[in-house]
């Protein structure tokens, strides 16, 4: 699937054995995996994708292995990396790299496979992974947090860190004070971490050298249908305006992708391009391409639906929240998880490229 400035309408399967995913069937085990963390060439991020390519097209059968992997080894963070990579055919940036390539700045959210994976195809430059630390709108699992030190390098994962890597966690909407600029600025799942955009694009134009690049990717609720299988009445919907809601009166809406464009081109970049892609909530769609970021989708949004509700949804309504139990809340959810294994809903989310060149000077 090339990377184009347009979104490309997925077609239903209409062909499928039950309307309905039956997790008690797709969560078994059942089938051996040849593979590990330690032992795959290139790390998880090549594992992951020759997974997703190599297993028969099968999809009870290809459900079946992702998720023995994913249940005992695959970080929930990692896995939106590895539909990134379905996502993008692979590559780690959908934007041209600049020429000179010497300093890039990864601002953080999860584990740093990205620093990890770029400093690899690229040791002739120098990765600086930054984790953002407000936690005020972070969907982040808490136990991520605590493998960092504040201000400080640290271990991710466990892995073997590239020497062309350095790890830090900082504030990233107070001053930048960097020793150097940056060619490439990289920023992803940012949204709703981030409350001043105009500013944190002034401070990415600021500290970019002259034809460097920058590009963020962001997931844009609410979720949507093309044909109207997706109601405004069903819980699925709800759940991802409500949060879109909540996030917006907290002061970072998930929405702020559609926006970036405006915003770069207003801090003074140039050559703005937005790459729309979609991510099918479950297995409907009938390309296997497709069909298989949907079941990573799945896989990623049945894993992190309490995660990321319950900050927003349990919070007080005076703080934005919606003033919910717990209780509530997952009341709640039970339905929508009913509405994404619905293979009757062709649901998807808006994953949105969009980057930028500073000018020559």
């Amino acid at each position: 699937m090339a990377i184009t400035p347009h979104e490309e309408t997925i077609v239903a399967d209409d062909n499928v054995s039950s309307s309905v995913i039956d997790d008690g069937d797709s969560a078994l085990g059942g089938v051996s995996m040849p593979w590990s963390l330690e032992t795959a060439t290139g790390g998880v991020t090549n594992l992951i994708y020759v997974l997703a390519y190599a297993l028969p097209n099968d999809e009870v059968q290809y459900t079946k292995s992702l998720s023995a992997f994913t249940s005992s080894n695959l970080d929930p963070v990692d896995l939106q990396h590895h539909l990134m990579l379905l996502t993008f055919d692979g590559k780690l940036h959908a934007a041209p790299l600049p020429e000179k390539l010497d300093r890039v700045f990864d601002v953080g959210c999860g584990t740093g496979i990205w620093s990890i994976e770029f400093a690899d195809e690229h040791p002739e430059c120098q990765v600086r992974y930054q984790k953002n630390n407000i936690e005020r709108f972070s969907l982040i699992d808490p136990g991520h947090r605590n493998r960092l030190e504040s201000n400080s390098a640290f271990s991710v994962c466990d892995r073997c860190v590239p020497p062309n890597v350095t790890f830090y966690v900082d504030d990233i909407e107070e001053p930048w004070d960097y020793s150097a600029k940056f060619d490439f600025i990289f920023a992803r799942f940012l949204t709703g971490s981030i409350r001043d955009w105009p500013k944190f694009f002034k401070q990415s134009y600021e500290n970019l050298e002259a034809g460097g690049v920058i590009e963020l990717i962001d997931c844009i609720y609410p979720m949507t249908s093309d044909d109207d299988t997706l109601s405004k009445d069903s819980a699925l919907y709800k759940w991802s305006k409500m949060l879109l809601d909540a996030f917006t009166a907290m002061g970072s809406g998930l929405d702020s992708a559609i926006r970036y464009k405006d915003q770069l081109e207003e801090a003074g970049f140039t050559n703005v391009e937005v790459v729309k892609r979609k991510w099918p909530l479950n297995s409907w769609p009938k390309d296997p391409k497709y069909k298989q970021l949907g079941i990573w989708s799945y896989e990623n949004g049945m894993n992190g639906l309490s995660a990321a509700s319950l900050a927003a949804f349990t919070r007080p309504k005076s703080v934005g929240g919606l003033g919910w139990s717990v209780q509530e809340v997952e009341v709640f959810l039970t339905d929508v998880r009913k509405d994404l294994k619905n293979l009757k809903i062709h649901a998807y989310c808006h994953i949105w490229s969009v980057y930028a060149t500073k000018p020559e000077q």
